[in-house]
């Protein structure tokens, strides 16, 4: 019997640009974000209203990710804002995109 592979997310939110900053990571991002979007994930994001999507990674495998989402929730906030900045510049929220291929 073959090992599935899930697909699994690390995911950064803000409020706005160069907002505050969440590092999150699940294996269903459509679902994860709609569920802080409507405001069930009750803490942090709630409270600071990080509804915005601006940067994504994909990992197959969950160990790697998780371990990737600790490193980067060390960062400093500076590592964190270039690297939101290399792939999306202008802080578009990505939602809308990733809903529509329901990655």
């Amino acid at each position: 019997m073959q090992k599935r592979i899930e697909r699994v997310f690390i995911y950064i939110l803000t409020n706005k640009r160069y907002g505050t900053l969440y590092i999150g990571l699940t294996t269903n991002l459509v679902k994860r974000m709609e569920e802080h979007r409507s405001k069930i994930v009750k803490g942090f994001t709630e409270k600071y209203n990080l509804t915005q999507l601006v940067y994504y990674e994909i990992h197959d495998d969950i160990h790697v990710a998780a371990h990737r989402e600790r490193v980067m929730k060390k960062w400093k906030r500076a590592w964190k804002i270039a690297l939101i900045e290399k792939q999306n510049p202008h802080w578009a929220d990505l939602y809308a995109d990733l809903k529509r291929k329901a990655v």
